[in-house]
């Protein structure tokens, strides 16, 4: 199945207020859900059968601060969740992504949230993980959400682009 027609599956199941945009002129085509719905979603998306994406290769997160206008594709600042999705028994793969503000009511310092999906593939208890501890995103309902490589107690989400290095982290100099 090409990703045309999953995204075909997906409006007629969620219509267009959760399935946001299907982008084919990139070398890697991608379908937009909106935030709330990527659990139910996610759901649909590996329980149905003609479709049957039972696996989730990989779960990243990017933040999108845009700070050069001479760029070559600006965009309005947000933060990213990207879900590479394939289907074992089918052989075809989606990548959705999740768009969000980069902060929370627009209040810096907010985490923005989304659902998790670790309820539909289990390996993506590691992925919110990291998302949430390096880019700092709010994954609701994960059953563990905590920091996996930074400790506990650092201070911020290091890949934000605005991210500001430590001048020093429990007596060892930094930057």
């Amino acid at each position: 199945m090409r990703i045309e027609d999953i995204h075909q599956r997906l409006l007629e199941k969620f219509g267009s207020d959760a399935i946001l945009e299907l982008k084919l002129d990139v070398k890697d085509p991608w379908i937009e859900v909106a935030s709330e719905r990527i659990a139910d979603v996610s759901q649909y998306l590996h329980d149905a059968a003609e479709i049957a994406l039972d696996s989730l290769n990989d779960l990243s997160a990017s933040d999108w601060l845009e700070t050069d206008p001479k760029k070559k594709l600006p965009c309005d600042p947000h933060v990213q969740v990207v879900y590479h999705l394939y289907s074992y028994t089918h052989r075809h793969w989606c990548k959705l992504k999740v768009k969000l503000p980069r902060w929370r009511g627009g209040i810096a310092g907010d985490l923005p949230e989304v659902p998790s999906v670790s309820q539909v593939w289990g390996i993506a208890d590691w992925h919110e993980r990291e998302a949430y501890d390096l880019v700092g995103i709010q994954f609701l309902n994960h059953p563990n959400l905590r920091r996996i490589l930074c400790p506990e107690d650092w201070e911020g989400h290091p890949l934000r682009k605005d991210y500001q290095f430590p001048l020093e982290y429990h007596g060892v100099r930094g930057m």
